[in-house]
């Protein structure tokens, strides 16, 4: 489990970069830079405690994103430009590199493990915004890879695929009522 280490900073912090990213993305419906407002968060444990992973889910005041995120001490090879996100000094862990998750080989293994098991996300305690949560299911059998995530996010029913990753959120804030939708695919 990688260790969450409460009141490090991060120079850039995400306010700086992740809008700056989000603006460059084919799936952003905006234009220009947007001003995010986080709406919940999720993690996902990497059982060999190497690799941090965290989702963010931010709105545009339009639209509402879902951006997982990889957190690494080494550069990730074998990747596309376009999945480095930023390269920040941690105040305690130094040079971080933060991947879009999609492109993390880590990620996605967890996203199908999430799935084949049934799992269930674990809390990313953020005040001033709702709770998230990301639950498995699977429906057929599952391939060995094929995972896609689902960039903007609308409430509803999951589509009919091998594996879905079924989310919950407070879009109106922490007391707010919790709407769900689907957050990945596995297979189709």
């Amino acid at each position: 489990m990688a260790k969450i280490h409460r009141g490090a900073t991060l120079i850039p912090g995400f306010r700086e970069f992740l809008p700056q990213w989000v603006a460059r993305q084919p799936w952003y419906r905006g234009a220009g830079v947007p001003a995010l407002r986080p709406i919940g968060f999720y993690r996902l444990e990497d059982p060999d405690g190497e690799v941090g992973m965290e989702a963010h889910l931010v709105s545009d005041g339009s639209d509402l994103y879902h951006v997982p995120l990889t957190y690494r001490g080494a550069a990730l090879p074998d990747v596309p430009p376009e999945a480095l996100l930023a390269t920040p000094e941690h105040s305690v862990l130094g040079t971080r590199w933060i991947y879009d998750g999609q492109h993390d080989p880590t990620f996605r293994a967890r996203v199908l493990d999430l799935v084949r098991t049934g799992g269930v996300s674990d809390p990313a305690d953020r005040s001033g915004v709702g709770p998230a949560e990301a639950r498995g299911v699977a429906r057929r059998p599952l391939p060995a890879d094929g995972v896609e995530v689902v960039r903007v996010l609308t409430p509803g029913p999951p589509p009919d695929a091998a594996g879905v990753v079924v989310g919950t959120w407070r879009p109106d804030g922490p007391d707010g009522e919790p709407v769900t939708g689907c957050l990945a695919v596995v297979g189709t």
